[in-house]
């Protein structure tokens, strides 16, 4: 233990983030480096027709995620905390939390992943002028109302994972404005009063004995406080009992949110790109949208700026259920390849494939895919009689295909001459040096960077918003602090497009295209 050096965890900020496949926590030290970690892996169910979490698996794994931190604490440092600088809690974007006077949930927490508020989200849409995604907890609200459910007139409170573990945590209920922008449309740091009285009035016909201002959660922008860490929420996140109550909060934001922010995305003309379960694009905007797309849905970044979001369902599902059949291929032979290893050597190996993946398409489409249409997804890959079925394409395939309907939903950015000046990778994708990234390059046709710390991703980001909390001056932007203290000396890698891959990838997205009616049909087929 000689070599240990101790560190002063009140000095920390914790960032938890609740991703769709892993809760994961990062601790950041006060010179905003990610110094410790902890993880735990869970999985959305799908009940009566609804994709869910149970709300005891979400204390459940948090705990054995805090747990794993404090290992990590105690075998770097020779300590377990007893209390931090900041924490800040972060998740999923969106979904249905609808909760009674009771506190007590009313239906099964409805996670993003659900594609079953079609009319709702056409219907409010028309109704603001304004792009509702099916995920929406607005658009989940309102699909409620339009089936009559019974719960709905005995909601006393709505909010999101993120709102719903932060009021559990510190008893208040809030979230930040970004988080915010995924419930309902925001302006001038608040909900859009204009479109709360329109939305008002479509539901007035049913006599709800509440207004829909009565039941979203308090707007707060990073920065400010957002209550502290109570005596039942530190044993809620530590039952040892070794933390204390009293630590700062701050305010609850989605993965949208702590993707901009640990990739230094918060300022107009930039952009991040987060590749997991789900993947999507965030491009923070110069001036309003002249029009409204059904791709692009217009959210906040944590300071309130307006940012367009392509947003996909279905990013490596597919992906992680190949590498797990070509695991179980290794295993006949002996070979028991360690996860992280095993994912290197496949994407390493798709950069020995054809620029055009030799013919090969694959539709990663476990779920619906709005941006494309599709209310169910189903997996496939189509080959011609002339393809080149090998392992190397294979992959290449699989992730070209992670990356297409984002491809087509940015695509509406460039209908709108929004312009980026630079376009940031993060998330557990672009572990492997340079594939991914030189895929979503030629992707975009734009210029990709990766900064060091792009496989903490929405965890170190909120860990950063909570460094915010605590260290920002009088008056400094949530950018100029992150450019000035947090990542002006970041390491970073910067791959431009390379013609041969864009001239590939846009003959994959043709054939994507072209055979996208048979998607269709398979998805539509019970």
């Amino acid at each position: 233990m000689s070599d240990i050096k101790a560190i002063p965890f009140a000095d920390c900020a914790l960032g938890i983030e609740f991703g769709s496949t892993r809760i994961k926590l990062v601790l950041a030290d006060a010179d905003c480096r990610p110094v410790a970690s902890g993880d735990c892996t869970w999985a959305s169910r799908f009940e009566n027709g609804v994709w869910t979490y149970p709300l005891d698996e979400v204390w459940s794994c948090l705990r054995t995620a805090y747990a794993a931190l404090a290992a990590d604490c105690e075998a770097r440092f020779g300590g377990r905390p007893s209390s931090f600088g900041a924490v800040g809690v972060s998740g999923m974007m969106h979904g249905y939390l609808p909760f009674g006077a009771d506190g007590e949930l009313l239906v099964p927490f409805r996670t993003w992943q659900n594609t079953c508020t079609g009319e709702a989200s056409a219907r409010l849409t028309e109704a603001l002028s304004f792009n509702i995604p099916q995920r929406w907890s607005a658009a989940h609200l309102y699909q409620a109302i339009l089936n009559g459910e019974t719960h709905v007139r005995n909601i006393s409170f709505l909010t999101t994972l993120a709102g719903y573990v932060h009021w559990r945590l510190t008893g208040r209920k809030c979230v930040g404005i970004g988080e915010a922008s995924g419930m309902f449309p925001v302006s001038g740091g608040d909900y859009n009063e204009d479109m709360l009285e329109r939305f008002g009035g479509l539901i007035a016909g049913q006599r709800l004995p509440w207004k829909p201002w009565d039941i979203l959660p308090p707007v707060l922008p990073a920065g400010a406080g957002a209550g502290s860490l109570t005596p039942e929420g530190a044993r809620l996140l530590d039952p040892t009992g070794a933390l204390e109550p009293g630590v700062p909060f701050c305010p609850p934001e989605g993965d949208a949110g702590t993707g901009m922010t640990a990739t230094n995305a918060v300022l107009p003309r930039t952009g991040n790109v987060s590749a997991g379960t789900s993947v999507f694009s965030m491009v923070v905007l110069e001036r309003p949208l002249k029009s409204v797309h059904p791709e692009l849905d217009v959210v906040a970044t944590p300071d309130g700026h307006d940012v367009a979001m392509v947003h996909c369902n279905n990013c490596t599902s597919d992906l992680n259920a190949w590498a797990g059949v070509l695991r179980e291929a290794a295993s006949l032979f002996g070979a028991e390849p360690e996860t992280g290893e095993l994912f290197t050597r496949l994407y390493e190996k798709s950069l020995e494939g054809s620029a055009d993946c030799g013919g090969l398409v694959a539709y990663n489409l476990l779920a619906g895919e709005p941006v494309l249409g599709l209310s169910a997804g189903r997996p496939m890959l189509l080959r011609e009689p002339g393809s080149r079925f090998t392992l190397a394409n294979l992959m290449r395939a699989q992730l070209y295909s992670a990356f297409a309907a984002l491809k087509l939903g940015m695509d509406r950015l460039s209908d709108e001459n929004v312009k980026i000046d630079s376009l940031t990778g993060h998330g557990g994708m672009f572990k492997t040096p340079g594939v991914a990234q030189r895929y979503l390059a030629a992707a975009v046709n734009s210029p990709v960077s990766v900064l060091e710390t792009a496989g903490e991703g929405g965890p170190f980001g909120m860990a950063l918003l909570a460094r915010y909390m605590l260290d920002a001056a009088p008056g400094e932007t949530l950018g100029a602090y992150l450019e000035n203290r947090v990542f002006r000396n970041c390491a970073r890698t910067t791959l431009s497009p390379d013609p041969a891959d864009a001239a590939g990838f846009r003959a994959f997205l043709t054939a994507y295209q072209k055979y996208l009616p048979s998607e269709k049909t398979a998805a539509e087929t019970n």
